[in-house]
């Protein structure tokens, strides 16, 4: 069966992003975005590869599909980009957005829960669950592994990896990595 998980990167507080959706806080490294491009190509924007030295069509390592809130979908659409992850089936999850014009790009106006146990059934990659914070904590009860990129800054305030009722979860965490920045990957299953 397909699995569900949460790529994200996080604050020390636990946030993912500022008050108004910002993410350059985060001390970036070069090792550590070429080590990610290499394990996870289709983390990669499709528009950006070129910039990574990928090809556009660089193939899939793990994930086939990807989920992502309305936020998370903005900023590709602010720059007029309507198809972020081209290499990917690609879900929006959003009561407020309304149809996309582009056919590689369903927009879901509710239950991503049914959506994700009708994936799951589905043959095919991993599905990858890009963000928010409102939709993880939606599909906390789906998620199978979580890959946590930790970074060493403090937010101070901002948009919370998980939001939702309290339901507390336990992960076991399978593997870590340190990289120079003082950054960490790691990756967590369901205990």
């Amino acid at each position: 069966m397909r699995k569900l998980v949460y790529y994200v990167a996080v604050s020390l507080d636990g946030y993912i992003a500022g008050p108004t959706g910002e993410y350059d806080f985060y001390p970036l490294d070069a090792e550590m975005a070429t080590w990610i491009n290499q394990q996870y190509p289709e983390f990669v924007p499709s528009q950006v590869r070129p910039h990574f030295e990928m090809a556009v069509d660089e193939p899939n390592t793990r994930f086939d599909t990807v989920l992502m809130g309305r936020a998370s979908y903005e900023p590709a659409l602010s720059a007029g980009v309507t198809s972020p992850y081209a290499h990917l089936r690609q879900y929006v999850i959003s009561s407020t957005l309304g149809p996309s014009d582009d056919p590689k790009v369903e927009v879901v106006a509710s239950d991503p829960l049914g959506l994700v146990q009708r994936l799951k059934k589905e043959e095919g990659g991993d599905i990858w669950l890009c963000g928010g914070g409102k939709l993880a904590g939606a599909l906390l009860g789906e998620l199978d592994e979580m890959i946590v990129k930790s970074y060493p800054v403090v937010a101070g305030s901002g948009i919370s990896a998980f939001s939702g009722a309290f339901a507390p979860t336990l992960f076991t965490p399978t593997k870590r990595r340190d990289f120079g920045n003082g950054a960490q990957v790691t990756w967590f299953t369901r205990a």
